[in-house]
């Protein structure tokens, strides 16, 4: 099986989650430089679940190693998702990546989740540029 397409909204969602770490990795704490390749939007639940595609609660930030070693152990991968967010929001995102019904309403709107998350990437470029730093938080489309 092929790649996942990256759409225009994977593309703006994923500078989002990488720059919600402030482009470092948050399993080594790696540091990156901005729009550098070697750091990842890795998600818990596939692209292909649609449904939590675009959900903030689904990606972290990751180096390209820890990308690859989180993504070939999946058991390690929830144990580390599981220790970030917690019991209590670690179902519910299960419960999110199991609801088809979100799930094509994520796939009939991507131009305007596109929009979303490049309005949200912008709003965050004016937060660093008025000096915060550290974690910034996103709002999820749905």
């Amino acid at each position: 099986m092929g790649a996942i397409k990256r759409t225009p909204a994977d593309i703006a969602f994923s500078k989002c989650i990488r720059e919600r770490a402030g482009w470092t990795c948050e399993r080594c704490g790696a540091q990156h430089q901005i729009n550098s390749m070697g750091l990842h939007c890795s998600h818990f639940h596939g692209r292909g679940k649609w449904s939590v595609r675009f959900d903030p609660d689904n990606a972290f930030s990751h180096c390209y190693g820890c990308h690859q070693y989180l993504g070939s152990r999946p058991q390690e991968f929830s144990d580390w998702v599981r220790r970030q967010q917690g019991d209590g929001l670690f179902e519910i995102v299960l419960e999110r990546a199991n609801d088809t019904k979100l799930g094509r309403l994520a796939k009939r709107e991507k131009a305007e989740i596109a929009k979303y998350y490049r309005d949200q990437h912008k709003n965050m470029l004016t937060q660093r540029d008025l000096g915060i730093t550290g974690r910034l938080e996103i709002v999820g489309y749905f």
